[in-house]
């Protein structure tokens, strides 16, 4: 072994075989007007240590690699390294050091220790990670890092956590591609928005860090918080936040419960605004009462929440199910605060006790305890009522 105190060198090439060693040539204590005995020397020992089993121990290192135009991809200072013949590998300890994508300054990185390996492709650092985003501020922390160059991707894994003025997220693991400007995280994924707060919790999510939108495609729950409780709770199988407007679209089996009004608002796709309290949703849209257990249902609908109000267009339905009242519409206006309604357009409304069915251009009410008003609309719309004989009762809301 050869140990080579205070050594300051550093290792420039593409191919990133030798050149580590072959630098040494600059002499004890970096300076490049050492003596020519002194250069041979230590020239000899490298060689040594190239063509035996042996290994070599430096002193404050700094290695560097660059691909075939000399663009750095990286650079790695350490206090001690050791260089492996046999798995041509550089072992540091306590490494910093930036990477580098196309020549430019991407990542600040630190950790306990790491390898760099000889053909230069790849740098893994292992203990207390910390790898810093120079460009947007995203700072992600872990037990082990890989970059890999060539392939564009830096690997963070094991107690994962990132942190950025606008998310915050845990996972197992996060993978960052930087020419594609965007950051995916895998595994028991917990990412916390933090103006509104909103958690999201999914097993695979992408985070667009310049477009300022986070994405998943796999299932996924969404919580909205205030005063550290939960006040809205929502799922889908595909979730879009786009932080700017902080709008969170839902996509496939899309279900909003907010606590108050207690709703139960379900939809293929429907689109959450979370400073608004507001969610809207183009296609067919069931909101159920959880409480006085009244559902109104139609071909697209927007809720104010805040407000506790919600219209729905299109053949709408509303059904009272304590005592079997049902109302067809074409638009309905639900004000849940008390329960009434406004309803217009080919309004049918039908009930069991007494039996009994109502038509006309519109309509006013509650269908929790039946007291529904059909209305004509003065233009010559009428008000038809159609008593039930009790044979039929039965079929009266199939």
């Amino acid at each position: 072994m050869i140990n080579l105190k205070s050594q300051i060198t550093t290792f420039k090439s593409p191919k990133a075989a030798i050149l580590l060693l072959g630098l040494l040539v600059l002499g004890v204590g970096g300076c490049a007007a050492a003596e020519s005995p002194q250069k041979n020397k230590l020239a000899e020992d490298i060689k040594t240590a190239q063509t035996s089993n042996s290994t070599l121990t430096l002193n404050k290192v700094t290695l560097e690699q660059a691909n075939e135009k000399g663009e750095t991809f990286w650079k790695v200072n350490s206090q001690n390294a050791i260089y492996s013949k046999d798995k041509k590998t550089v072992n540091v300890q306590k490494p910093t050091g930036k990477l580098f994508q196309d020549g430019k300054e991407i990542y600040d990185v630190q950790a306990e220790s790491g390898e760099v390996f000889q053909e230069g492709n790849q740098v893994f650092l292992k203990g207390n990670i910390v790898a810093t985003d120079l460009k947007h501020g995203v700072v992600l922390r872990g037990n082990e890092l890989e970059w890999r160059p060539k392939e564009d991707v830096l690997v963070v894994r094991n107690n994962l956590t990132g942190e950025h003025k606008q998310v915050t997220a845990a996972a197992k693991e996060a993978r960052v591609f930087t020419r594609a400007k965007r950051m995916e995280f895998f595994g028991s994924v917990v990412a916390n928005l933090k103006d509104p707060i909103v958690q999201l919790r999914t097993e695979h999510l992408v985070w667009f860090v310049e477009q300022q939108k986070v994405s998943t495609d796999k299932p996924t729950e969404v919580d909205r918080y205030k005063d550290k409780i939960v006040t809205d709770r929502g799922f889908a199988d595909k979730v879009d936040v786009d932080l700017k407007t902080k709008i969170a679209t839902l996509t496939q089996n899309a279900q909003l419960m907010p606590a108050d009004p207690p709703l139960q608002i379900e939809s293929s796709l429907m689109s959450w605004n979370f400073p608004a309290q507001s969610v809207v949703s183009p296609g067919p849209v069931k909101v159920f009462h959880r409480v006085e257990k009244v559902t109104m249902s139609g071909d697209s609908g927007k809720g104010d929440l805040d407000k506790k109000v919600f219209h729905l267009m299109g053949n709408v339905v509303g059904i009272g199910q304590k005592r079997q009242a049902q109302l067809n519409t074409d638009r309905v206006t639900w004000y849940l605060t008390n329960q009434t309604f406004d309803a217009e357009g080919n309004v049918v409304y039908r009930q069991l006790n007494p039996v009994f069915n109502l038509t006309g251009p519109r309509a006013a009410g509650q269908l929790k305890d039946e007291t529904v008003i059909v209305k004509g609309d003065g233009g010559g719309g009428q008000v038809v009522t159609e008593i039930v004989p009790a044979e039929h009762e039965k079929t009266l809301g199939n």
